[in-house]
């Protein structure tokens, strides 16, 4: 238990993961839609897990029917690909947007058992006030990763939600099951094929040609490829591109307002922004009431966030080139950059790997971090000259962290106390 909030360690950290992620513990936020009716049923007609749907409804379809809960099969990146159950739990769960196309990824939905399994790479039980969001406090559920056999990447999730009987250890065992037979049956198929953001195969390292690749991090402009083009972004235009991003199938101009600055944007003021946009990217890339980019988006930030969820920490950190538009400080923006951050700090440090320790310490964002240097002093060899370097570093930022404030401002007091 965390002896600070009264909760299971797992549950704090992830609401510290939402925290730094400023999804609202309110519910007033519900989670995005990805894809339009048309678009997800072409997105699950190619995804892996489609050919173990009828096995999930096997399993935990007609249980979940018979029970009152509902059963839900997510990709990746958490957006729920199907969503069966009983008529009722149905209804109440549209409410709180748990529906097909919806993304509960842990910072689009808070803490939640399909999201914070992904996040986790392993099966996890959320229940009632465990969940982040208010909105979720009435129901419990379980949910765990399913991986491609062949290479153990995570291919989606599968998930069981409801009331006090998903609160159990069976229904945790039932879902882990569910998701250790479909790995099995998958290992008896042909190779599982890697999609694009589009839901289109593609191969390993190469996106689609319909899909947008737009690359943010350590730079202040972003760089946006489309259709053998490249274009590079205007501060201003490098955040409004981002924000559709993140928003998914698209938002209202007040809505898109609100993440871009935290002081009022006169409508005619982003009106005219979007049209000169629009200018750059051209109207088959920009679409208006909702504003949405209208072609899938791969972003450089959110590779890094899903090797992380795979564990494949050494792999995410070579692809961090820095921090997400560095000087921008439009809200979706921050709210993004810090959490990207945290959670691949907390990784290598996490990680106890001196090798990935030192290439976190050594780069610009990580050279003023003390915990960096501490953790890399303790993976590396005692009386090692190494160790006694990053040691004397790491005592050297926290004088500058927690004594020199404090000294600064007893002498400002002091300064005044004479003048």
């Amino acid at each position: 238990m965390d002896a600070e909030r009264g909760v299971r360690g797992l549950v704090a950290d992830s609401w510290r993961r939402c925290e730094a992620c400023d999804v609202r513990p309110d519910g007033s936020r519900p989670p995005p839609l990805r894809w339009a009716p048309g678009e997800l049923d072409a997105y699950r007609r190619v995804h892996p897990l489609a050919a173990v749907v009828p096995l999930f409804r096997d399993l935990l379809g007609s249980g979940a029917a018979d029970d009152g809960h509902v059963f839900a099969v997510g990709d990746a990146d958490g957006t729920l690909l199907w969503v069966e159950g009983d008529t009722g739990a149905l209804g109440r769960a549209e409410r709180m947007h748990f529906v097909e196309g919806a993304v509960w990824s842990e910072r689009q939905a808070g803490t939640n058992a399909p999201g914070t399994a992904l996040e986790l790479g392993r099966p996890v039980q959320i229940v009632t006030g465990e969940h982040y969001s208010a909105a979720v406090h009435a129901w419990s559920c379980v949910a765990a990763p399913v991986r491609d056999p062949a290479t153990g990447r995570v291919l989606g999730v599968v998930d069981l939600s409801g009331g006090a009987s998903i609160a159990t250890p069976p229904a945790l065992a039932a879902v882990r099951a569910a998701a250790l037979t479909a790995e099995a049956q998958l290992a008896r198929l042909p190779s599982v094929p890697l999609l694009g953001a589009d839901g289109h195969v593609c191969p390993v390292g190469r996106t689609s040609q319909d899909e947008v690749r737009l690359r943010a991090l350590g730079r202040d402009s972003a760089r946006l490829e489309y259709a053998g083009r490249v274009r590079h972004l205007s501060p201003r235009h490098s955040e409004i591109v981002l924000a559709l991003a993140l928003a998914g199938r698209g938002v209202t101009g007040d809505r898109l307002a609100v993440d871009l600055s935290e002081h009022e944007i006169p409508a005619s003021t982003l009106r005219a922004e979007l049209t000169r946009l629009r200018a750059v990217l051209g109207p088959d890339l920009l679409g208006s009431r909702p504003y949405a980019l209208l072609r899938p988006v791969r972003t450089d930030f959110e590779d890094v966030s899903r090797l992380l969820a795979e564990g494949r920490v050494g792999e995410a950190l070579a692809r961090y080139r820095g921090p997400l538009l560095p000087r921008s400080e439009a809200p979706a923006v921050v709210a993004q950059r810090r959490c990207l951050e945290q959670q691949l700090r907390g990784a290598v440090l996490g990680s106890g790997d001196a090798v990935l320790l030192r290439r976190w310490a050594e780069a610009a964002w990580g050279a003023e971090d003390p915990g960096a240097w501490t953790a890399l002093a303790r993976a590396l060899p005692a009386g090692s000259p190494q160790h006694a370097a990053a040691a004397a570093r790491a005592r050297a930022l926290h004088l500058e962290t927690a004594v020199l404030p404090q000294v600064r401002r007893h002498a400002a007091v002091l300064q005044r106390s004479l003048s």
